[in-house]
């Protein structure tokens, strides 16, 4: 199966004159099994909506139509979304967009397609994009129920991270869903090979944050600044993040029942939901 994915893979770039865009992260999955475990790892129903990122040369995007009940493929190259058109012509529940994915609204884009408000994001993600794309789909209106995503493995490591090594990333993630890593993939399961391995990430969304705050965008403020030097002690991390005094950081600190000297990565979700809620007490004192 490898070799002959690999076969395909070259045969449709020669026949549609393409390279991969190292610009555009672009490395195409070759291995068989491993495009097997993305679609049995998203646990595919006829009954699902998927949404894919980055199709590429529609490798993933074959795998799903035969197990989903609509597959919308979101590729930025035009000429790869020109050959998915062709290549996938036979499929009538594959719908490709060329467009930005970061441009598309989740609730907008269902709406368009006409489709449940209940799906997938599957996707082979280019490392660049990694991120931006994970937030896109966390912080929308309307949320995946599930993320399924190849990404670099030093990036699924950072995100399933727990307190002691956690990071902007993995607050991020962790407050919206579970994330796990389902399997690592080596490099050579794909063309071309990229200088690193990856690992398959499953986030499942929780109906509800992973803990009670009224205002994301403050929250994650506050988080942002927690980790503005994340090797210091968090009185200096904050003051030096969010521009104060460590003498009007300190009180909070010890309000919210956190030692001074922690670092940022050693904080759960629950701390700095408690840590926020005092910054939000003091901020609703001074009005």
């Amino acid at each position: 199966m490898e070799g002959s994915l690999l076969a395909q893979t070259k045969r449709l770039l020669r026949q549609f004159d393409l390279q991969a865009r190292k610009g555009l992260g672009q490395h195409f999955l070759i291995d068989g099994e491993v495009l097997r475990l993305i679609a049995s790892a998203a646990e595919l129903t006829p009954a699902d909506v998927i949404v894919e990122v980055g199709p590429g040369l529609g490798v993933l995007t074959r795998e799903l139509a035969q197990q989903a009940g609509r597959v919308i493929a979101i590729e930025l190259d035009n000429k790869l979304a020109a050959l998915l058109r062709q290549t996938l012509a036979s499929f009538n529940n594959v719908t490709i967009i060329n467009d930005d994915v970061l441009q598309i609204e989740p609730g907008a884009l269902l709406k368009e397609q006409k489709v449940s408000s209940l799906y997938k994001v599957v996707a082979n993600l280019p490392y660049y994009i990694a991120s931006p794309v994970l937030r896109h789909f966390l912080e929308a209106s309307a949320k995946p129920q599930t993320i399924m995503v190849m990404v670099q493995k030093e990036v699924a490591e950072a995100i399933v991270a727990k307190a002691g090594d956690m990071s902007l990333l993995s607050v991020s993630v962790q407050f919206y869903g579970e994330p796990r890593i389902i399997s690592y993939v080596p490099a050579q399961c794909f063309y071309p090979a990229p200088k690193v391995d990856s690992a398959l990430l499953r986030i499942d969304l929780y109906p509800q944050p992973a803990v009670a705050v009224t205002d994301e965008g403050s929250f994650f403020d506050l988080v942002r600044a927690g980790f503005a030097a994340p090797r210091k002690q968090m009185v200096n991390s904050l003051a030096q993040g969010l521009g104060q005094a460590k003498t009007e950081i300190l009180p909070l600190l010890e309000r919210a029942n956190i030692v001074s000297q922690r670092r940022a990565e050693t904080l759960t979700l629950e701390e700095w939901a408690r840590l926020w809620r005092v910054f939000e007490e003091r901020k609703d004192a001074n009005r």
